[in-house]
């Protein structure tokens, strides 16, 4: 009798939460009707609504959603995903409202729409793929997805494949179709050309450019253009502008009255780069390590001024180790954020909640780094000159002037050939020693007058129109030639 009993009381109980199963699967919206991704679809709706109070070290309720392996384990209520069982699952239940005392996010906070509670319930009927845990701090769980192989992907069957010209096209379509898009229609020449140019050079095309290729009807036309904004200086001043953005370059310190600083050579070999389609590796060698290489040329040793993009403050009073350990933390950060489009600053402090990168991998990349001398000085140093293309071809004039006239005193050297300097005396009273100029300076060791094979300066009176520091004008006729 008492088995039977507690058979009935154990049917009765299991159709009591059959019964609110049903009746809360009726209260919830539908599961989107899609494949969803958790980092496209799924982890914005947790960013946006849960995280607040449910990620990191200090999570409500014992409740961490940012984690695949702290969800799946639940909080103090118990489990709140059930992978495949969305209307079972309780963190669905919660923030769809089905019990408004209980509702998630609470506070009067602004609630799931039915389609991100659909999303979230799509995601966990197809079995809740979520990433392993992706942060430094677990190296169990470091299989970051943005570090595998690609993989290709075949896209899905579109409305029109007639209108794909490449694959690229069909994911396009694929994503109009899903939203119940139609693809806007092919631009007219004048639109084409206006944001090629724009896109290209950020300039807009000149009239004749417009007439040009409006009227071009060759087949070739469209490649013709994008081949001439390649080519042309615009192209590489224009993509220079977001690399330089990344690099943090700027015309002066930062700090304090912002000093102007001399960096214009290395905005200038990222303009030349670009133009030159110089190979992305070679790009990156450069730059990181450009004055490393085996004889590096100037361009290499200037392309390191990447490094040198950061902001230095030269006022006094000021820390110089601080400023140092900051270039050092900057040049770090922007290297990782730049190559690898990380936020690799965030494990200065703490190893990075997303990324696989733990605090002891930070530090291990800054000493790669911490072996600069930065400081609060005065000046630019360390320095490197260079010359304009201009001064370039001026030098090589000069060098090949001197060349000749090296090679032209060597041959009447050879030749036995003098000059006499005593052809033409002149008769004096007194010797003048001018240079003009307003502002002109002259530094003489000394000056020597001779008559009959002596000097007779020494013998005379020496003056001069203004005197330097220690400098009297009798030292420059005491016979002394040393200085």
């Amino acid at each position: 009798m008492f088995h039977k009993n507690l058979l009935y009381l154990s049917l009765s109980l299991f159709a009591c939460v059959c019964a609110l199963a049903d009746e809360g699967d009726k209260a919830l919206p539908p599961p989107a009707a899609r494949k969803v991704s958790y980092e496209t679809d799924v982890k914005p709706i947790l960013e946006r609504s849960c995280y607040r109070c449910h990620q990191g070290v200090k999570h409500k309720g014992d409740l961490r959603l940012d984690r695949k392996s702290a969800a799946l384990r639940g909080g103090e209520s118990g489990e709140v995903l059930l992978p495949g069982k969305s209307a079972e699952s309780r963190l669905i239940h919660l923030v769809a409202a089905v019990d408004p005392k209980k509702a998630m996010p609470p506070g009067g906070k602004k609630r799931l729409s039915a389609a991100e509670v659909g999303v979230l319930r799509a995601w966990v009927d197809q079995g809740l793929d979520w990433p392993e845990d992706l942060s430094g701090e677990d190296p169990a769980g470091r299989n970051h997805w943005a570090f595998g192989s690609p993989m290709a992907v075949k896209p899905g069957p579109v409305s029109d494949s007639g209108w794909c010209r490449g694959p690229i096209d069909h994911f396009v379509l694929l994503r109009l179709d899903q939203e119940g898009l139609k693809p806007a229609p092919e631009a007219d020449r004048h639109t084409i050309i206006r944001r090629l140019s724009l896109d290209l050079t950020g300039l807009p095309p000149t009239l004749e450019e417009v007439d040009a290729f409006v009227n071009d009807s060759g087949a070739g036309a469209y490649e013709a253009l994008v081949d001439r904004l390649l080519a042309s200086k615009g192209y590489g001043e224009r993509w220079a502008r977001v690399w330089l953005d990344l690099a943090r370059y700027a015309d002066s310190a930062g700090y304090a009255q912002d000093p102007e600083r001399t960096i214009w050579a290395y905005r200038d070999w990222v303009i030349a780069a670009i133009n030159d389609n110089l190979p992305f590796d070679q790009f990156t060698i450069e730059q990181l390590a450009g004055d490393m290489l085996p004889n590096a040329t100037e361009s290499q040793r200037i392309a390191t001024g990447f490094h040198r993009n950061t902001m230095t403050n030269s006022e006094g009073g000021t820390d110089d180790e601080e400023f140092r350990v900051a270039a050092i933390v900057d040049r770090v950060n922007t290297t990782m954020q730049v190559w690898m489009g990380m936020t690799f600053g965030c494990a200065q402090c703490h190893s990075h909640k997303y990324d696989p990168i733990s605090q002891e991998e930070y530090y291990s990349f800054f000493a790669v780094w911490n072996q600069s001398e930065d400081a609060d000085r005065g000046n630019e140093s360390p320095t490197l000159k260079v010359t304009s293309e201009a001064q370039k071809l001026q030098r090589a004039g000069y060098e090949k002037e001197i060349e000749a006239l090296e090679k032209k005193r060597v041959e009447e050297a050879a030749a036995g050939a003098t000059i006499k300097l005593d052809e033409g005396p002149i008769q004096a009273r007194f010797v003048r020693v001018e240079i003009p100029g307003r502002k002109a300076f002259l530094s003489l060791a000394e000056v020597q007058v001779f008559s009959g094979g002596g000097n007779v300066a020494v013998k005379g009176k020496a003056t001069q129109s203004s005197t330097a520091f220690n400098g009297p004008p009798a030292l420059a006729i005491d016979g002394n030639t040393n200085g």
